[in-house]
């Protein structure tokens, strides 16, 4: 029995901590998808963003995060603590028997950290090409460190949107939704690009740079998703389980898959050209839609809800757009309107979620974040101002913010000529 024991500790502990890999390389991946959707003049200043903001919420979830999310309290309040602690050992597993915990609980903590990463990438995209880079890292500390964390314990952690019976397998609206509307936030606070609109309602496009590099990291994001859908059953050492992973696999990738293609269709039929970036987009629309319950539908099921997300992507970029919301990446489409419908989709596979369960805690996990959101960006630019300057602006963010530029060789001689 022992042995047995300690084989499924070790094997879901590996399993754990494999996904959680593969959750960390998203962040690769939102790094590319958003440096080829900026202009070349602001590249440095996303790429440095998005490692900074990776390596903040790890820092930040170690030293308070994740015992706010896990800890002691109530329904409501969580506790605070200070310091990642636990047993690891072995031991202590056996001597707990089948109802000892089964994998390492520093396994559990670098899972969780990468997913507060994820959530944190999803504003380094809304709020590109305008904001301030330290404005935009002090954010970060608060929100991974306390924000996420606050509505994690309301659900993952055991609080009261939990006890309502709110359904989100692997973070629809905990993570997406809820990046998503801290970005929405810092949009509406900082305005669009300059450039972007103009009198009577005229759209200027501004492209990327670099589509090459957004399709990779779409391609990169795919492959994570894997560890983040899957990695979210938790265990993978017994029949019941090792088959739920194998069919979230498997709903996860046509949810995306049909995301993609649908995206592309709506986009030809609208625009009359295949829009690529339409295309990517419809892919990720489709992934986090799945992703709020990618264990139970059939594949048809999860590939007719990644449908209806690459729909909606299409549909709410164009009418934010309309609105003078300027999102350079569309992540709040992407993460925030499809993880609503990702969210309430869970209602056609799942018996046990309950339409007012999953209402309440779509509108909760919405107020907090976009209202502590917009009160903490308010308080830093009152404080340090989170715009850059209109001549910053005009001439990129990278040779003012971090004093180098990605592509020198394209950016004219200097001094020589």
């Amino acid at each position: 029995m022992e042995s047995v024991l300690e084989i499924r500790y070790a094997l879901d502990t590996f399993y754990f901590l494999v996904s959680g890999m593969l959750v960390m390389w998203m962040a690769a991946g939102f790094s590319m998808l958003e440096a080829g959707m900026v202009r070349s003049m602001n590249t440095v200043e996303i790429l440095t963003k998005n490692i900074a903001l990776y390596s903040i919420a790890c820092i930040m979830y170690m030293l308070i995060g994740y015992n706010i999310m896990y800890g002691d309290g109530g329904s409501v309040l969580p506790g605070l603590g200070f310091l990642v602690q636990g047993d690891n050992s072995v031991q202590s597993v056996l001597a707990g028997g089948e109802q000892a915990p089964y994998y390492s609980s520093m396994a559990d903590f670098f899972f969780q950290v990468v997913f507060v990463a994820t959530a944190m990438s999803v504003v380094s995209g809304a709020v590109a090409e305008r904001m301030k880079l330290w404005a935009f890292l002090l954010f970060s500390v608060v929100m991974t460190g306390v924000l996420y964390p606050v509505h994690g314990y309301w659900t993952w952690g055991g609080g009261f949107l939990d006890q309502l019976g709110f359904s989100d397998y692997a973070g629809s609206g905990i993570v997406h939704m809820a990046g998503a509307a801290a970005a929405l936030a810092g949009v509406l606070i900082l305005g669009p690009r300059r450039g972007k609109y103009g009198p009577g309602g005229k759209i200027s496009p501004i492209p990327g740079s670099n589509l090459p590099l957004s399709a990779l990291g779409t391609f990169i994001l795919w492959m994570g998703w894997f560890g983040f859908n899957g990695g979210s059953e938790l265990k993978v050492s017994d029949v019941e389980s090792a088959n739920a992973v194998a069919m979230v696999f498997a709903n996860t990738n046509m949810a995306a898959a049909s995301g993609m293609i649908v995206a592309l269709t709506v986009s030809q039929l609208s625009f009359g050209k295949a829009d690529l970036t339409m295309g990517l987009n419809g892919a990720l629309a489709g992934l986090v839609a799945i992703t709020a319950e990618p264990s139970a539908p059939s594949m048809i099921l999860a590939s007719g809800i990644g449908a209806v997300g690459g729909i909606i992507v299409v549909l709410s970029i164009v009418a934010l757009d309309k609105m003078g919301i300027d999102d350079p990446v569309g992540a709040i489409s992407v993460h925030g309107v499809c993880g609503v419908w990702g969210l309430l989709a869970v209602l056609f596979s799942s018996p046990e979620a309950s339409l007012a369960g999953q209402v309440v805690g779509i509108a909760v996990i919405f107020a907090w974040m976009f209202g502590t959101s917009l009160a903490l960006w308010l308080g830093l630019k009152a404080v340090i101002g989170i715009r850059i300057s209109e001549e910053v602006e005009y001439s990129g963010m990278d040779s003012s913010e971090c004093g180098m530029e990605a592509y020198p060789e394209f950016m004219g001689a200097k001094g020589g000529e």
